[in-house]
């Protein structure tokens, strides 16, 4: 029997991020069709030809095509990484007001051809582009989502598994708040395999300063990968995938994507970095961990940071 339905993800911005995360939904078969869009409609069709010569070697069926907004009425999933990209020096709040316009149109003209689906958001400032997003499309929050603090969250597991020389797989810890210089760690959560962060500071496996200093290349590591190569994007593509799995796949997986709150953590009518389920609706529902003090005076900080610099944009 024929399967009618089939898994359709438009890509918006076929720059380094937005292909490496094409690559990696035909590397991992995650999606029966790849739509990619671009104002440079050549540099679209250019990478489609070339993404499409590696079907062959794929681990199932995909159509890859470049295409146009009108695509976008099919979609299960739009993927938004088109915008400027951060320059060495530059954080991701000075890209908002820039980004901020090119974003309106773009959702207008995604909303334009009767989508109805799930939008991810991976563009910087992406906790208020993703806010932006929600706005302009009229859509549930429940289904516009950005990729938030999930890759932090990654290269915190990363650093910890090395450190501890454990499968990073296996180490679970989240990074919360904002995507940028304010984001921070929850210790008070962490664990390896079974057991608590803890049970390794006392074994003497790993120190606070060892912490304090895992973070500090976790929060920057941004601004060195760009300094050394000009823009991060297999991280960040990867992680893209990892959400699309959990939407597609209804997989209600908890990830540290960007979510509306609504009264969670204490903060109202903000998109940021927290912990959710998400399935092939959206997001199922927020998960509020009990933060301790410190974790608590840290998160809210960084939500002043980002309503500080929304308001000056979309006031």
């Amino acid at each position: 029997m024929k399967k009618e339905k089939v898994n359709r993800v438009v890509v918006v911005g076929t720059g380094a991020v937005g292909c490496s995360y094409a690559y990696s939904l035909i590397n991992q078969g995650v999606a029966e069709e790849i739509v990619l869009i671009d104002v440079n409609k050549a540099k679209a069709e250019g990478e489609a030809m070339d993404l499409n010569h590696g079907i062959p070697f794929a681990p199932s069926p995909a159509k890859i095509w470049n295409g146009d907004y009108e695509d976008c009425r099919q979609a299960d999933l739009v993927v938004i990484t088109a915008g400027l990209a951060q320059k060495p020096g530059e954080t991701r709040l000075q890209l908002v007001e820039k980004n901020t316009k090119i974003f309106k149109e773009i959702i207008r003209n995604i909303m334009n051809s009767g989508f109805d689906g799930i939008f991810l958001v991976a563009t910087n400032p992406v906790d208020i582009l993703t806010y932006v997003t929600w706005k302009e499309s009229g859509l549930p929050k429940e289904r516009v989502i950005g990729s938030g603090t999930v890759l932090d969250s990654a290269r915190l597991r990363f650093q910890l598994g090395e450190r501890l020389n454990i499968d990073p797989r296996n180490v679970h810890a989240a990074v919360i708040g904002e995507h940028g210089d304010t984001e921070l760690p929850v210790w008070s959560h962490a664990t390896i395999g079974i057991e608590p962060l803890d049970y390794f500071i006392k074994k003497g496996e790993i120190t606070r300063a060892d912490l304090d200093e895992i973070f500090v290349n976790v929060r920057d590591a941004a601004y060195h990968i760009i300094e050394r190569k000009g823009a991060t994007y297999y991280g960040i593509g990867m992680s893209l995938v990892r959400i699309t799995k959990a939407i597609l796949h209804n997989e209600n997986s908890i990830l540290t994507v960007s979510v509306l709150l609504e009264g969670e953590y204490g903060q109202e009518d903000l998109y940021i970095g927290a912990p959710a389920v998400v399935n092939r609706n959206g997001v199922r529902e927020i998960i509020e961990m009990k933060l301790n003090e410190e974790e608590k005076e840290k998160f809210n900080h960084s939500a002043a940071v980002l309503k500080e610099t929304m308001n000056k944009v979309l006031s």
